[in-house]
């Protein structure tokens, strides 16, 4: 597992310079604020935040612009240099979230949006940011589901990392696909209350602009009547007090 942890760093390292424009532009911007929303609802506004895997900053500077202080921690140096000196983010640290280099109780909110899957000890991560939180805290993670689209992918980016198919996110990390059970069953272990676990995301952001326009028209029903189609799962839940 600590290969695959340098064989991620290494990849976001290498599109650190090309990751905002990913989510920027019309596409890109409308699906990172999908998620963003999703997981905004789930946090206390104007509080001390702590952003892991915060890649850039882009949930960071979501989180600001709505008050309160933000705090980031990524497993690429690349993107810390890009969430500080690109973005103006100084509070951004390199590091893991088995292991948190803060004191108990720090912060009122904790996120995590497209990284959770990456962690290979998300049981340690969990503990982590309990203790990290203040009671009341709540946090709040979206991350990649498992579902009869996603179920497929591994094969695809493991075949897309040997004919060198450079792409965000693209190779063979060992990433895992989330149920909506295995979220209940980690987040109650690690001692959080009121957990919530709902299913985000049908339209893309690989998809092409036109078949993208039709699926986000489509999101809001598939979400609501259709969940499994979502391929992303967001999770959340409160620290006692």
């Amino acid at each position: 597992m600590k290969r695959n942890l340098e064989k991620i760093r290494q990849h976001y390292d290498h599109v650190a310079g090309v990751y905002d424009s990913r989510y920027g532009g019309s596409v890109g911007n409308r699906y990172h604020g999908h998620i963003r929303d999703h997981v905004m609802r789930c946090l206390p506004p104007g509080g001390d935040l702590l952003d892991l895997g915060c890649g850039t900053g882009l949930f960071m500077a979501h989180y600001l612009s709505n008050g309160g202080t933000a705090v980031g921690l990524d497993l690429s140096y690349a993107m810390v240099h890009a969430a500080r000196f690109q973005n103006g983010l100084d509070h951004v640290m390199a590091g893991t979230a088995d292991r948190l280099p803060f004191k108990d109780e720090s912060f009122d909110a904790v996120s995590s949006i497209l990284a959770f899957s990456y962690v290979p000890d998300p049981a340690a991560m969990l503990a982590e940011v309990n203790r990290v939180l203040r009671p009341g805290g709540r946090v709040a993670i979206c991350t990649l589901g498992r579902n009869v689209f996603t179920s497929a992918l591994p094969a695809v980016y493991r075949l897309g990392e040997r004919v060198h198919w450079r792409r965000i996110g693209v190779g063979d990390f060992g990433e895992h696909y989330y149920t909506e059970e295995e979220m209940e069953e980690l987040f109650a272990a690690a001692g959080f209350v009121e957990t919530k676990v709902n299913r985000c995301s049908f339209a893309h952001v690989n998809l092409s602009r036109p078949i993208f326009d039709l699926a986000q028209r489509a999101e809001p029903l598939v979400e609501r009547r259709c969940p499994y189609l979502a391929f992303n799962i967001c999770a959340s839940g409160k620290k006692e007090r």
